[in-house]
């Protein structure tokens, strides 16, 4: 008898919590939303902006951006109420940064995945003075001069630094990495034969390979890619496997209540989902993702594994 009226209180106290809940989360918003978001300009606010303009309307709250720099977006975030009026949008470098350096959070335990917004393959592009036209072309010269080639990266552990080592590591080549403070110098100096080589976002660099300023070799996603039409995948050009794809996501706090991250995840990917905004991310050189926090989580989990590999066997340092 005690047993049995045991499991009646807790089946009891677990029906008003998940009551509570669903509650919080009907009535949920009723305030401005604040999604924390990279410095202006980039890719990280140009996303939270379609975002926060398309939720605006379906929630009937105002949703800003708020634009920090470095690791501030995350540390905000992770000290924030979990009520859903705290969010973040952040790419590949908010749970790769902390394999390379302390950070005032842990991208796993202090975050709760809502939902994957965009991707955008990498891009391997040469100057055209280099003497190659095709990956495997890159690779035998890379061979045949070890150590005499160079490729220029943004921060150390972004995505396209660790797009060119898993290339020298995966293709056995040794390319030397030429450090920037930023993708924007990088492609300067590639366009101005200083490195001759890179691994960039479409985007980036579609327009000075529409004008023949560059040369793309390949698309690094497995697929053959609608951002980058015509080029063959690294994978297929003699790289079997080889994928470097950056890719962004938005975030709550952790402990957020299930029924908000649901009702966020629901209504950010109908935004996302919308003609008109894949049109601008599209434009932009992105495509537009949206998932399940799942499947987001999964997917970060897979990403962190992957490349913390590559630093540990690379050498990899916080520089």
């Amino acid at each position: 008898m005690l047993i049995k009226r045991f499991v009646a209180w807790m089946f009891s106290i677990g029906m008003m919590v998940l009551g509570a809940g669903m509650v919080f989360g009907q009535n949920y918003p009723n305030k401005p939303i604040r999604i924390v978001a990279s410095a202006a300009g980039g890719s990280g606010d140009f996303a939270a902006r379609l975002i926060a303009q398309g939720l605006s309307g379906v929630l009937s709250q105002q949703v800003v951006v708020d634009n920090r720099g470095g690791v501030i977006p995350g540390e905000i975030v992770s000290k924030a109420p979990p009520d859903g009026y705290t969010l973040l949008i952040d790419a590949a470098s908010f749970w790769i940064g902390p394999l390379l350096q302390e950070t005032p959070y842990d991208p796993v335990k202090d975050f709760a995945p809502v939902t994957l917004t965009d991707s955008a393959p990498n891009v391997l592009v040469v100057n055209p003075s280099l003497p190659v036209k095709s990956v495997k072309e890159l690779i035998a010269l890379a061979k045949a001069r070890p150590g005499e080639l160079n490729y220029g990266s943004s921060s150390t552990g972004s995505t396209p630094h660790l797009a060119a080592e898993l290339f020298n590591m995966m293709a056995g080549v040794k390319i030397v990495r030429v450090p920037f403070k930023g993708s924007g110098p990088a492609v300067i100096s590639l366009l101005g034969g200083q490195v001759q080589l890179m691994f960039a976002t479409a985007g980036s660099v579609a327009p000075h390979v529409k004008s023949g300023r560059l040369r793309a070799l390949a698309v690094a996603s497995l697929q053959p890619s609608a951002l980058a039409p015509g080029l063959p995948t690294i994978a297929a050009s003699g790289v079997p496997g080889y994928e470097a794809v950056a890719f962004e996501g938005m975030f709550a706090p952790a402990k957020t209540p299930v029924a908000i991250i649901d009702r966020l995840n629901q209504e950010i990917v109908r935004v996302l989902n919308r003609a008109e905004v894949k049109e601008r991310f599209f434009n932009a050189g992105v495509e537009t993702v949206g998932s399940t926090p799942e499947e987001f989580a999964a997917a970060i989990k897979s990403n962190v594994a992957k490349w913390g590999k590559l630093i540990k066997d690379a050498g990899i340092r916080d520089e």
